[in-house]
């Protein structure tokens, strides 16, 4: 719902704000005061096109804020239009493009009369609206249809054309082979083979720094002896006992470090073919990773994938035997499903269109015809909202209706009908030549609708602006240099002289008064009411 509107520069309009509220709300004034403003100005907020003549004269720029509140969402929407240059969109502070703007208000609010952005026009909105209306179950066709592209898409991923599924065949058959030839035993394969390598490399070297050691621990004067000779010196002496022990363990540790190394050095042995072997090996697994991997965990990850695609493609045929017979299945369902949505359209158009005719004869349009087209190609996703105004007319879409009161009645009969429609609705024209009962029609109709949504309404006639909730007045004041408008909300006698003013033109007398006042005590009664 729209809560405040704020107006600078735009038009008649200098400076303007205004808060709204829910059900329905009249703007009234004198023509040329300004109402006309009000709706260009929604219109900008809701992305309407944006005309550098609409900034006040004087002024370098006109700029128009609203804040809607949707849920438990609040946005602050502003368009600034400058003299020179683009216009710039703004939500909640931020810069927006218009796309963004319109995006979010088609949600928010809807336009009807001389603007373009009633959202009815569209030919989706059209189809959802009749969908909605009919209470269509879309959702067995939205399914089978998925399920067509889940086999078009598994079709198309088994490969392409005979040559090219050959080609990739041959390519995985090669990549397989030598993957399995190369057996990798394990993904740390590789650095087991680097210090196996090192160890080949280096044997001499290895064998004489393990004799070294040897010797160094057990030749003459070596560590042996010399701890043998520390613990001859403090052996049976009390005061050494503790130090005893630990040389103790000291010679008998060096004994067997002693043993281990000269153990150690004899087992390595100068092995030339096996180096080779093993440098060989790394330089395959090195090929390997190169191709398929920065590590064996990715060369046998990749060798997984491979082995699943090409069993998948040498299975093709019966594969694609599977699919074709599953998608037969699934057109099956589809067409089905296609041909109820389509009878479910066809069934509710005459429907909604006899109801909305029935509302729009009410309006003043006494010899209006309304038709709701459905494509004849199942599921009937064409559909075309359809008026002939007068007597001799032809049916012609709602979008191309030329006059914007008869549009404005049309959409007004349309969301009476409808359940659903954004927050706010805002009427233009809708009364544009008529008057008597038809005004009175018109009234109630809107006032009914104010019952589900915020409704505002330009209006010139007294019986629709005596049944409003809220009604505003516009005015303006004109010296010579400048035009201002400026808009209140009236109640009391205010709204008693401003309806009389409708009622009767510049000359208010009492009984003009006496009406008016009558007129707003019934606001009440509404249809239902």
């Amino acid at each position: 719902m729209l809560h405040e509107l704020h107006i600078e520069s735009l038009g008649v309009i200098e400076r303007l704000d205004l808060v709204l509220g829910p059900g329905l709300t009249a703007l009234t004034g004198e023509t040329g005061a300004g109402k006309t403003m009000l709706v260009e100005a929604i219109s900008l907020l809701v992305g309407g096109r944006a005309d550098a003549t609409m900034v006040r004269p004087g002024a370098i720029e006109a700029r128009v804020e609203g804040r809607f509140v949707v849920g438990d969402d609040e946005y602050v929407v502003a368009r600034v239009v400058p003299v020179d240059g683009r216009s710039r969109a703004y939500v909640n502070g931020r810069l927006a493009t218009v796309a963004n703007v319109s995006e979010l208000g088609s949600r928010v609010v809807d336009l009807h009369g001389q603007h373009a952005h009633q959202s009815l026009l569209a030919a989706s909105e059209q189809r959802d609206a009749l969908d909605r209306f009919c209470r269509t179950d879309l959702s067995p066709l939205r399914e089978a249809r998925a399920r067509l592209t889940e086999i078009d898409a598994a079709l198309a991923a088994l490969g392409g054309d005979t040559r090219s599924r050959a080609r990739e065949v041959d390519l995985l058959r090669f990549q397989v082979a030598e993957l399995r030839a190369a057996a990798i035993a394990s993904p740390g394969e590789d650095d087991e083979l680097a210090a196996l390598h090192d160890v080949l490399a280096g044997a001499v070297e290895y064998r004489e720094m393990g004799a070294a050691a040897v010797d160094a621990l057990t030749d003459d004067g070596g560590a042996v002896d010399a701890l043998s000779a520390a613990l001859r010196s403090v052996a049976g002496r009390a005061p050494f006992a503790e130090a005893e022990a630990r040389l103790r363990s000291l010679l008998a540790e060096a004994g067997d470090v002693a043993a281990d190394l000269r153990a150690q050095a004899d087992r390595i042995e100068e092995d030339p073919e096996r180096l080779v072997d093993v440098r060989e090996r790394m330089q395959l697994l090195r090929d390997l990773r190169r191709k398929y991997g920065d590590t064996l965990v990715d060369v046998l990850q990749f060798q997984v994938e491979v082995e699943g695609r090409l069993a998948e493609l040498e299975g093709y045929e019966q594969r694609v035997a599977q699919l074709e017979h599953e998608r037969i299945d699934a057109e099956r369902t589809e067409r089905a499903a296609a041909a109820a949505v389509g009878a479910t359209r066809r069934g509710g158009a005459d429907a909604l269109a006899a109801q909305v005719q029935h509302h729009l004869r009410e309006l003043a349009m006494p010899h209006a015809e309304v038709s709701v087209h459905v494509g004849g190609h199942d599921p009937g996703d064409e559909v075309a909202f359809l008026l002939a105004a007068n007597p001799g007319s032809p049916l012609l879409p709602l979008a191309r209706v030329a006059s914007g009161g008869e549009l404005a009645r049309a959409m007004l009969a349309l969301r009476l009908v409808l359940s659903e429609a954004p927050d706010t609705l805002v009427f233009d024209e809708v009364d544009a030549g008529i008057g008597g009962s038809a005004a009175v029609a018109v009234g109630r109709s809107l006032a009914s609708l104010g019952e589900r949504h915020q409704v505002l309404v330009v209006t010139h006639l007294a019986q629709v602006a005596a049944l409003a909730d809220t009604h505003v007045v516009v005015s303006k004041r004109v010296d010579q240099r400048s035009t201002v408008a400026a808009a209140a909300v009236v109640d009391g006698e205010a709204r008693v002289d401003e309806v009389a003013r409708m009622l009767s033109g510049d000359v208010v007398g009492e009984s003009a008064r006496r009406h008016a006042a009558d007129l707003i005590g019934h606001r009440v009664k509404r249809p239902g009411g």
